[in-house]
């Protein structure tokens, strides 16, 4: 028998169920616009619902609950994203590894690209030191510089091109595209 303090189990079924009714279009879309892949989103709802089911208590009531139900979709969707980078990060080492391994494949000249890279303007380098060292996607960098995913977007493109081109003057070879363009991302 629950405690005078629990609601009985088809109370927090029926509240469960509203909340869910009430929300999942709007979690769903949120989840859309942020992945790239639908089955990523779904898998976005559901661990979001999952979370409010096993601390339906937290749950505000009222509208309160959608923004809270925002609040553990975007932390989902940031272990989502952590994940794929993980993954990004090992087929590119693995990449990179067998490329090393290829026979008569010239490598890029580390004080080269070096140069290469201190001869960008600062916006430049920061950007991609962003994507580079820091492992930050376009969401990411655009909440770290205060702009929108599309300018972040824009500016990586002219980044990256400047880069290839200083990479040329420098007579560095050019970096594998695993290299350039971390993450599967495209400019």
């Amino acid at each position: 028998m629950p405690s005078p303090l629990e609601d009985p189990p088809d109370d927090r079924r029926r509240r469960f169920e509203e909340v869910y009714a009430a929300n999942r279009a709007r979690i769903l879309g949120y989840a859309l616009r942020r992945t790239s892949d639908p089955q990523d989103a779904a898998d976005v709802l559901a661990e979001t619902f999952l979370t409010a089911w096993r601390r339906l208590d937290d749950v505000p009531p009222g509208e309160q609950a959608r923004l809270w139900l925002y609040g553990v979709a975007r932390r989902v969707l940031a272990n989502h994203h952590r994940g794929e980078r993980r993954r990004s990060a090992l087929a590119a080492d693995l990449g990179s590894r067998l490329r090393a391994d290829v026979p008569g494949r010239e490598a890029a000249d580390p004080a080269g690209v070096a140069e290469a890279f201190r001869s960008l303007p600062d916006r430049d380098r920061e950007l991609l030191s962003l994507v580079g060292w820091e492992g930050l996607d376009h969401g990411e960098i655009a909440a770290v510089l205060g702009c929108s995913r599309n300018a972040v977007r824009i500016r990586l493109h002219r980044a990256r091109r400047r880069f290839a081109r200083a990479l040329e003057r420098a007579d560095a070879p050019a970096l594998p595209a695993a290299a350039r363009i971390p993450n599967g991302e495209h400019a």
